[in-house]
């Protein structure tokens, strides 16, 4: 009598967002930022893809705090996303090779439910990480995206800019001449089209951008910046360029900061 081959059931792949304080001087209570069931749900998992396993470790420690761990942290499943794909994007951006994530999938395949997981927000949204999803849907694996606080909603819902038409673009550059060149291209177009232009920039180098942007955006143009979201210490302001220039308050230069502009 001959063996019958079982095919084991693919996992479900999670992504899971992480609170926004991530580097910052304190903490939000997991509970006010997280919903109930995405803290129970990433409980339960055992087999991770990190952006970075020191902080998916951390943040690990505080959700067993609340919901204990199905597996003691030491023992959880903690794959890295390459560096390549944290400083070229996940899709061959800034001529890097198109990165492979299939490799990564394999508890998935073996029957394990997966967490994505990024150090802040929402994974693969400003962060690393789509390729994995889109490799898990080329796979016909179940992608499960957890509620939680994504930094450019929150942003951009509180700086009274057009919600309704907006788009992200990321980091500007860091050589002043073509961050200067990359400003006026954004504020022609969300004057133009008022499209709302959005972008992010990391800690220690929000002084120059600010000081940038107060250079080179037109008085009336109107500059949103966010910083701290969901701390008890959030700043959350917009107003127009002139009105900066009298008042000149910059961002916290230390704290993870979103800025939109437009009409």
């Amino acid at each position: 009598m001959s063996g019958t081959a079982t095919t084991v059931p693919a996992g479900t792949l999670y992504l899971v967002p992480a609170p926004l304080d991530f580097g910052c001087d304190s903490q939000a209570p997991l509970t006010e930022v997280l919903p109930e069931g995405t803290l129970r749900t990433a409980a339960g998992l055992t087999h991770w893809i990190s952006e970075n396993a020191k902080s998916a470790r951390a943040y690990l420690k505080r959700i067993d705090t609340l919901h204990p761990l199905a597996a003691p942290l030491q023992a959880q499943n903690i794959a890295e996303l390459p560096r390549e794909a944290h400083k070229k994007g996940d899709h061959g951006n800034k001529g890097a090779a198109v990165f492979d994530p299939k490799p990564l999938l394999a508890p998935l395949l073996a029957g394990h439910d997966l967490g994505l997981i990024s150090e802040a927000g929402m994974p693969a949204v400003a962060d690393p990480g789509s390729s994995v999803v889109r490799c898990a849907h080329d796979l016909g694996i179940r992608v499960v995206p957890l509620i939680g606080p994504v930094s450019l909603l929150l942003a951009l819902a509180a700086s009274g800019l057009n919600g309704q038409n907006y788009a992200f673009v990321g980091y500007l550059p860091q050589d002043a001449g073509e961050r200067a060149s990359r400003i006026k291209e954004l504020e022609a177009l969300a004057l133009r089209q008022g499209q709302t232009q959005q972008f992010i920039e990391t800690p220690y180098r929000n002084a120059a951008l600010w000081q940038a942007l107060l250079q080179t955006l037109q008085p009336s143009t109107r500059l949103a910046i966010a910083g701290g979201l969901t701390l008890a210490t959030a700043r959350i302001e917009s107003r127009l360029v002139r009105e900066w220039r009298q008042r000149n308050a910059p961002p916290d230069n230390r704290m993870p900061t979103v800025f939109c502009i437009g009409r």
